[in-house]
């Protein structure tokens, strides 16, 4: 008996931390919605960064920005929040189709695969390009 109270207080304790957690709003599947959300984003990650060009992964995980400097950024989800990093000449890019998979050569940040459609192709070509 004693062991069906604990069983039942236990999953009534895992359901309140649920509910919590969802009234709260953590976690979940968060998503770029727009080139708009992705400049905000990238001003968010370095203070300033003004996007002329902007391509949103077509599941909205990434984003790709480039500023009237030729700076380029990508942003990147990590867990329910977004990061952001500039590119430069250690970018790692590989074009297959309509994706693009880039690392930026830091270990902690990994590398993250677009699907850009028919912009994949331009956007490898500038990343060449990156001093």
């Amino acid at each position: 008996m004693n062991a069906l109270v604990q069983l039942a207080l236990s999953l009534v304790a895992v359901l309140l931390i649920a509910a919590i957690a969802r009234w709260m709003k953590l976690g979940g599947d968060v998503r770029i919605r727009d080139e708009d959300q992705a400049r905000l984003l990238a001003d968010q990650a370095v203070c300033g960064f003004n996007s002329c060009e902007v391509v949103v992964d077509r599941a909205g995980i990434g984003a790709l920005l480039k500023d009237a400097e030729g700076r380029q950024m990508l942003i990147r989800r990590n867990g329910a929040h977004f990061v952001g990093r500039l590119l430069d000449r250690d970018v790692v890019a590989r074009l297959d189709r309509n994706f693009l998979t880039i690392g930026t050569g830091e270990r902690t940040f990994g590398k993250i695969t677009l699907d850009l459609g028919k912009n994949a192709q331009s956007w490898a070509a500038g990343l060449r390009h990156l001093t």
